[in-house]
């Protein structure tokens, strides 16, 4: 279910402890010294594409206001002999969120918003379980993840056909898992919320358009887009892999991560994410234009809110401390593709990282493989280190998925069909079909084949049916359980609720009355 669930946006965040602790303050490096580190880089470069079963990785090094190294390795797709350029397009998921705290800032600039507004003062759709919390929640926090609720949480609604404004509602009947600022949780639909303030405030009618307009077009990056279409027309693009038992080729579709928008819907290449990175090593400003101002823009750089002992993440930044200089980064993993996009402020140098692999952590260890030589930290096997966590992540989720065990449908079966209601999703109706149970949702027609357990008569886990429009999504996520969920019966043994059992889907259907 992970994969389905989770496919996400970030992995990785333990490859932050290979960034090595020392006393001793980095120099700025020299555009030689960093150069010298090319030809071991690119040994690194082919071990990471074996290790983690990478197709193709294109990479780009910006130093002193220059993208000064840019290459690609492997190929677009495999088995097919088209190679990765410098300019072939990828998804970079999560690196997108940098981008949205930028276009908040901008409109923090122009007086449009403030970072301490009130969220529902300018979209009060937004609401959450906890009232006290709905009126705090401010437009920092939205891309902040501090909100205390479930990581990732309704996520895979995009997925079933669900739309923005139902992922956005969706919110209200999520579990505060954690303390609201004070504990690090991953979400991804509120950057959606944050990007519809931005459109609503510049007057535009996406945030895609706002931020074409004050980022893309000053920044002079023409290719990138932000939607499955737009890459797929694209001449020269990377296709996207999930991992099997070997890479596996996946479709593009709109719903992701397209669906998420500013949470991590860009395409983009290394010329265009590395003048993204000169925009942030200079501080807001580009080719001696102010884009952003640099006061609001090291607000996206402040810590909020701390990850683990040296790492807290930011607005849209994760940021490492070590004495030797701020590591300030970003991954981003699709169901296709994985990035890592970050830079060094004090030694004026970044790396942009682009794989077309699901996010297994390639692009991480070799960002921070890169980091620890321009600083000068002691040397760490990133790559073994990295593919050592993602193999205990596989095994950790084939472990999970085998809990399940499933069985033969009870006799009576035909009693859970019927109609259940969901306050934010509408209707789930249950059928009996050639023996099997289906679970449609009215609102998008997504079809779930609900498959029972051995154990327990009321439990099922329920996979997407690869029809229609919904035949991409299932390849996509390698046509994994999306929930598991549970029939439950009154005192009387009735059954008047269906439950979603899934952390990330936490929704309850009450049974309608027959007709």
């Amino acid at each position: 279910m992970k994969r389905f669930l989770g496919a996400t946006f970030l992995r990785g965040l333990a490859l932050v402890g290979a960034l090595t602790v020392s006393g001793v303050q980095a120099q700025e490096p020299s555009q030689a010294t960093i150069e010298a580190l090319l030809p071991e880089l690119e040994k690194q470069i082919a071990a990471g594409m074996k290790a983690f079963s990478v197709p193709g990785v294109a990479l780009g090094i910006v130093h002193d206001d220059k993208l000064i190294y840019a290459k690609g390795f492997g190929v677009k797709a495999q088995g097919k002999p088209e190679a990765v350029g410098a300019e072939t397009l990828f998804q970079v998921g999560s690196t997108t969120k940098a981008f949205l705290g930028v276009t908040l800032a901008q409109a923090v600039d122009a007086g449009r918003i403030g970072w301490n507004d009130p969220v529902i003062d300018h979209h009060p759709a937004f609401q959450l379980s906890d009232p006290w919390i709905t009126r705090d929640f401010r437009v920092l926090d939205l891309a902040a993840q501090r909100s205390g609720l479930t990581p990732y949480v309704n996520d895979a609604l995009a997925l079933l056909g669900f739309d923005k404004a139902t992922l956005i509602r969706s919110m209200r009947v999520a579990p505060q898992t954690g303390a609201f600022r004070s504990d690090f949780r991953y979400l991804n639909i509120p950057h959606i919320v944050g990007g519809e303030i931005v459109a609503k405030a510049n007057g535009t009618p996406s945030w895609f358009a706002s931020l074409k307009r004050s980022v893309l077009d000053p920044l002079g990056m023409a290719s990138t887009t932000a939607s499955a279409e737009a890459i797929e027309k694209a001449a020269d693009h990377a296709t996207g892999h999930r991992l099997d038992a070997a890479p596996v080729a996946v479709p593009f579709h709109p719903s992701f991560p397209y669906a998420h928008g500013p949470a991590g819907g860009l395409n983009s290449n290394v010329p265009d994410m590395a003048k993204w990175l000169r925009l942030q090593l200079g501080r807001g400003i580009f080719d001696g234009k102010v884009v952003v101002s640099e006061e609001h823009l090291d607000v996206t750089w402040t810590p909020r809110v701390a990850m683990n002992e040296r790492t807290s993440y930011a607005v849209g930044w994760i940021i490492s401390a070590t004495p030797r200089g701020r590591v300030i980064w970003h991954n981003g993993g699709t169901f296709g593709f994985g990035a890592h996009a970050g830079f060094l402020p004090d030694a004026r140098t970044g790396i942009v990282i682009l794989t077309n692999l699901e996010n297994s952590g390639m692009a991480d260890a070799l960002g921070m493989w890169f980091y620890d030589r321009v600083l000068g930290n002691p040397v760490v096997d990133n790559i073994a280190l990295g593919a050592a966590a993602a193999k205990a992540k596989r095994e950790a989720a084939l472990k999970e998925a085998a809990g399940f065990v499933p069985g033969p449908l009870a006799a009576n079966a035909s009693a859970l069909a019927g109609t259940y209601v969901s306050p934010i999703l509408g209707e789930a109706t249950i059928t009996l079909v050639n023996g099997n149970l289906q679970m449609k949702l009215e609102a998008t027609e997504a079809v779930g084949l609900l498959e029972a357990s051995r154990d327990d008569p009321f439990l099922f886990a329920a996979t997407l049916a690869p029809v229609g429009d919904f035949a991409a999504p299932v390849a996509m996520s390698g046509g994994e359980a999306f929930t598991r969920l549970r029939f439950e019966p009154d005192n009387n043994g009735r059954i008047t609720q269906l439950r979603w059992l899934s952390p990330e889907l936490p929704h309850l259907f009450s049974r309608a009355p027959a007709q």
